[in-house]
């Protein structure tokens, strides 16, 4: 594929100076390490060969990220993030992200992935935050007379359990891990930010999210801009767009993303569904 493209900007200008590579790649969807093939959800894992095209090929003068992101895993979009950051450095490539529709939470720590950033003006940039939800299923096994029944072995190995009544303590167990991980996003933030932030931390760092004509004036992001404008602006009117993908298969039971047929497991289709679900709720806080 590289090769064709040299071959390309080679007969656009034959003698004089090569129209700039970019590498392209979408960041579009929910954030988790779920191997399921009905799954979108960008992980480490399923980015990591792409990455690697990205920054590995020779040629390339930078490489852009299209982010369309509502969050999701706090570790996933923590080792992509350094995945990220750990391929720039090492091959020298200015890396640049265009947020898109959201890049909140999980989304934009991607985006600080980024040397600089840009957004449309009416994009939710933000929700620098950590949150945990579920359901509590306790009343309702009681009035279907339904026993939950569990041997845990460990003080706090039934933590949180759904079918239980809430305990305070658990609770306050919880926060504090949240605790931790907002506090590594939030430095996060501020190592790759830097002197561009604007506002009191309390703001920024709330949860909250902004339009993109806010989060420029935050310095959540560099200004507004798209791929396409924004990279003539910087390598010139004839800069080359490379846009790197993942292999898709069919959207069917036992079929992989690559189109390899992988093994039926039991409530599969549940776990389809309550994967969706949860991807639907991430997307509606932002409106979506």
């Amino acid at each position: 594929m590289i090769k064709w493209l040299y071959r390309r900007l080679r007969r656009l200008n034959p003698y004089g100076k090569q129209p700039a590579l970019v590498a392209v790649i979408r960041l579009n969807g929910t954030i988790a390490a779920s191997q399921s093939p009905f799954s979108s959800s960008l992980s480490l894992a399923s980015l990591a060969p792409l990455l690697s095209r990205a920054f590995e090929s020779a040629g390339v003068k930078a490489v852009a990220f299209l982010v369309n992101s509502p969050g999701g895993a706090a570790a996933q979009s923590s080792l992509i993030f350094k995945r990220i950051r750990a391929l720039a450095q090492e091959k020298s490539i200015k890396v640049f992200a265009f947020c898109e529709d959201v890049a909140a939470s999980g989304g934009y720590m991607l985006a600080c992935a980024a040397d600089e950033i840009y957004a449309d003006e009416s994009s939710i940039v933000g929700s620098i935050g950590v949150i945990s939800g579920g359901f509590g299923f306790d009343r309702l096994i009681e009035k279907l007379g339904v026993d939950r029944r569990t041997y845990p072995m460990g003080e706090h190995k039934d933590m949180l359990d759904p079918f239980r009544p809430e305990r305070p303590e658990d609770v306050a167990r919880l926060k504090e891990i949240q605790g931790h991980a907002h506090n590594a996003f939030i430095a996060l933030v501020k190592e790759r930010r830097g002197s561009r932030l604007k506002g009191e931390e309390g703001e920024l760092f709330s949860g909250a999210f902004w339009s993109g004509r806010q989060a420029e004036t935050l310095g959540l992001i560099d200004g507004i801009g798209d791929l396409r404008s924004v990279m003539r602006r910087k390598y010139g009117e004839d800069v080359y767009f490379w846009l790197i993908s993942g292999e898709r298969g069919w959207w069917l039971p036992g079929v992989g993303v690559s189109g390899r047929k992988t093994e039926a497991m039991p409530g599969g289709w549940a776990q389809a569904l309550l994967n969706a679900l949860e991807a639907r709720l991430l997307w509606s806080r932002f409106g979506l």
